[in-house]
């Protein structure tokens, strides 16, 4: 019996890391990138005055990475959306950092303990798009969140043919889903290429319930782990497959 295949369809470089841990848990990865990433040039970060930074995808950071601002950024205070992007930001060289659960929408209550609007606004430097409005939610409370756009995320418009066939043979069984916009593309491209209807017993495992509710309508079985860290998703996969 092979290797358990498990479709990886975040964007590159994270793709291929994900990949790599998979390997080394015992799985076939199959990469199949879902979203394609083109950062933004020249894009001033509008900081004045600004308390702290909030930064919800190490996709913000390295699209930050030769920004003319870089030093003058990482000296703020930094509101990291997990552990994975707070080790990014420790890289990156913020040293003040307080780390949030791992969803855009579990920020705010740790944002208004931390910090208070009287001290200045706060910016949220990421994707033209967002899976949570954090701006909405935070002016309520009387903050000023200033949104900067360095990147945009583009779906893809098919999948590989190859991953097409081994999704409707049973061949792929698990597919790992850490971004709503990514779920909702797989959703889409799953009812494009016909395969929602031969794909029985395909497993997603999805990072939240955000990410759940794009691909539960499909069909499909649906696992969320209790805290949304990708290490925990991949132990949620290690804890079935080892049941199975």
């Amino acid at each position: 019996m092979g290797l358990m295949r498990v479709l990886v369809t975040r964007p590159e470089p994270d793709a291929r890391g994900e990949a790599d841990a998979l390997r080394a848990r015992g799985y076939e990865p199959v990469l199949a990138p879902l979203l394609e990433i083109e950062f933004l040039k020249g894009v001033p970060l509008d900081l004045d005055g600004a308390q702290a930074v909030v930064i919800t995808s190490r996709n913000a950071l390295r699209a930050l990475a030769d920004h003319p601002q870089r030093e003058e950024v990482a000296a703020l205070p930094l509101f990291a959306v997990g552990e994975a992007t707070a080790w990014a930001g420790r890289q990156f060289g913020f040293s003040e950092v307080t780390i949030g659960p791992g969803t855009g929408a579990g920020l705010p209550p740790i944002i208004r303990r931390e910090v208070h609007p009287e001290k200045g606004p706060l910016v949220h430097i990421g994707a033209e798009k967002v899976a949570f409005d954090l701006q909405g939610a935070l002016e309520e409370d009387g903050f000023e969140l200033r949104r900067v756009v360095l990147y945009r995320s583009h779906p893809v418009e098919i999948l590989p043919d190859a991953v097409v066939a081994d999704l409707a043979s049973g061949e792929i069984s698990r597919v790992l889903l850490l971004s709503p916009r990514t779920a909702r593309t797989f959703a889409r491209l799953a009812q494009h290429h016909g395969v929602v209807t031969e794909t029985k017993d395909l497993v997603c495992y999805c990072l939240s319930k955000a990410i759940a509710e794009a691909v539960a309508p499909l069909g499909f079985t649906v696992r969320v782990p209790q805290h949304a860290r990708e290490e925990d998703l991949l132990a949620l996969l290690d804890s079935d497959a080892s049941s199975s």
